[in-house]
């Protein structure tokens, strides 16, 4: 239990004894003391104020003096401001604590709980390579499934391919029109680049067919349905679905290379999965629900045979779940996965890492599995977030304009170096740790940027502003580890000695014994930008005291060792924190 758990129970315990109220203890809220004010934690009283008919500042010297008697070894001492009874926690509690954790490794890991959830993310088409918008996708769902593993959950990383349908067909028929039987390995092209340059190709081939027949006297919308490339596309279709052997050849060879590609560019930026599902597999699921929701009278059947679900009391609108083909839709293949993935997996939870656009989808989603009374319903949340763009603007796949994911990781390599060498400290390194410390750098400092705000904001992605190492990045937080690993490996740690604290002593210790609660925040919230600005906090706090209380030339040797402490849990909390959110952090720099 940490101290503002126990300030909590402590107040819900005085409201009993002293009033005879029965209050939930996390109903009481504590915040941080102002800075302007004497105390640690502040109790708010303006929420019972009226319940026990008492004025703010009787009440609050009531439960002062009760907590100092009741609670001498937690609580030191008080005073009430208009209502805020600010609490002073004894330094004992802070030094016990400090002494308790300093050098566990595993401090803030929580290993007790038994809920199991799958989370969803990266979801990649095979007709082109991984971009910028994949990368944000991927740190937040790889970020998320690590948040709630130190959470203790039992957690599986799902992602499901789109390597099917009408845009893996456009990559395929531009590759038989253009390739001469090109292959990755005969152009030297990673595989995803190779095949995403036929989707590219197909799209500049179709603007100039539609041209063409414009030019011939026909209207554009006719002339978008004739082009000889897209008919041949949609033949294309027909003849996987029907399996032609010869398309489902071609199919299977242009997505083997695509896979080694993607494979390529997830070992590079750390991202990995248990379980992956393909759409080929997939996108015949959930036709036995659509018969179930029609026999349960979830869905209707319209005149033309098309099959339908009524959300207008929900706030939505009317919804195809079946063609009147008797095909499926994209959102009956969700409904029939969720049921696979339960049926499999058992998951408490199931996180959809998906982009904002899709959020009216992901409503639809969860509705229609809570009609159908699907054991996956309530657990399904959608992690919405915004899109990456450029200063530029937005990026346009089917025009080339993306930015590559591979390409932008070698940029911030390189711009990691660019920036390391010009500080000037990296004379003792050997080439191997230089390249290890410049991807470290790179990385870091994107995943960094692209974590650090709340996922529904958009995000305006600068390279040069995420490496700053100044600035709220990961290179500032890295170079903090990296200099109180330093500081500890010229000095021995003893034990800690009972000592007074000064101010910004314990204001880092305080802020490091939050560290569990943030992490359960940031699970909590499914939002890694609270660990982000967690570590980012703790790291710039712990600036601020090494700044004005040196350690190796302390006051005294109880000095020395008090500080000595201080810096090896925080340089722990912010390995741990980090590490969660995928970065690394350097032992030197």
């Amino acid at each position: 239990m940490n101290v503002i758990e126990q300030i909590k129970m402590s107040v819900a315990v005085a409201f009993a004894d002293l009033y005879n109220v029965e209050i939930v203890a996390k109903d009481i809220l504590i915040n941080n003391t102002k800075p302007e004010f004497e105390g640690d934690y502040t109790v708010v009283l303006f929420s019972f104020v009226k319940q026990l008919q008492k004025k703010p500042e009787i009440l609050g010297n009531e439960l002062g003096n009760y907590l100092i008697t009741k609670h001498h070894n937690l609580f030191e001492k008080f005073n009430v401001i208009k209502g805020f009874l600010n609490i002073t926690i004894s330094d004992k509690v802070w030094l016990h604590f400090l002494q308790q954790e300093s050098s566990n490794k595993h401090f803030g890991i929580n290993t007790s709980s038994s809920h199991k959830v799958m989370v969803e993310y990266s979801s990649p088409n095979t007709n082109k390579p991984l971009h910028l918008g994949h990368l944000r996708n991927n740190f937040l769902g790889w970020s998320i499934a690590e948040i709630l593993k130190a959470n203790g959950h039992d957690v599986i990383k799902s992602c499901i391919v789109n390597d099917r349908g009408i845009h893996i067909c456009k990559s395929m028929i531009a590759w038989k029109m253009f390739a001469n039987n090109a292959t990755p390995e005969s152009t030297q092209t990673k595989g995803d680049h190779f095949v995403g340059n036929y989707y590219v190709q197909f799209n500049n081939e179709y603007k100039k067919q539609v041209d063409a027949l414009i030019a011939k006297g026909i209207t554009k919308e006719q002339a978008e349905k004739d082009v000889p490339i897209m008919k041949a596309t949609q033949q294309m279709l027909l003849d996987w679905e029907a399996g032609n052997p010869d398309v489902i050849a071609l199919w299977k060879t242009m997505n083997s290379w695509v896979y080694a590609g993607f494979d390529e560019t997830y070992k590079k930026i750390g991202s990995n999965f248990d379980k992956i599902y393909y759409e080929s597999n997939t996108y015949l699921l959930g036709k036995n629900l659509v018969e179930k929701g029609l026999e349960k009278n979830v869905f209707y059947k319209k005149d033309d045979g098309s099959v339908w679900i009524d959300l207008t009391e929900d706030g939505l609108d009317e919804k195809i779940v079946q063609r009147k083909d008797g095909t499926s839709v994209y959102i009956t293949q969700d409904i029939g996965l969720a049921e696979q993935r339960y049926n499999e997996y058992k998951a408490n939870e199931s996180i959809y890492v998906i982009g904002d656009e899709q959020n009216y989808h992901m409503k639809v989603l969860k509705l229609i599995c809570q009609k159908l009374q699907l054991p996956s319903a309530d657990g399904i949340y959608h992690l919405s977030y915004g899109m990456v763009e450029l200063p530029t603007g937005k990026m346009k796949s089917r025009e080339g304009t993306v930015v590559d994911a591979d390409d932008l990781v070698a940029e911030m390599i390189q711009i990691s170096k660019q920036k390391t060498e010009e500080l000037g400290k990296v004379n003792d390194f050997t080439n191997a740790e230089l390249e290890e410390l410049y991807q470290m750098i790179g990385l870091g400092a994107l995943k960094f940027f692209l974590l650090r705000v709340d996922p529904k904001k958009k995000i305006i992605f600068n390279p040069e502003e995420s490496i700053d190492f100044h600035g709220f990045t990961a290179p500032f937080i890295q170079y903090t580890h990296a200099r109180i690993k330093s500081i500890i490996r010229k000095n021995d740690i003893a034990a800690l000695a009972e000592i007074s604290l000064l101010t910004l002593e314990k204001e880092v210790i305080k802020q490091l014994e939050q560290f569990p609660a943030a992490l359960v925040e940031a699970a909590q919230e499914h939002d890694p930008s609270k660990m982000a600005i967690y570590i980012f906090n703790t790291a710039q706090l712990f600036n601020s005291f090494y700044a004005q209380h040196s350690i190796t030339q302390a006051e005294n040797e109880q000095k020395k060792q008090l500080r000595l402490h201080i810096a090896q849990l925080t340089a722990q909390v912010i390995k741990t924190g980090m590490s969660v959110l995928g970065i690394g952090v350097p032992e030197r720099m």
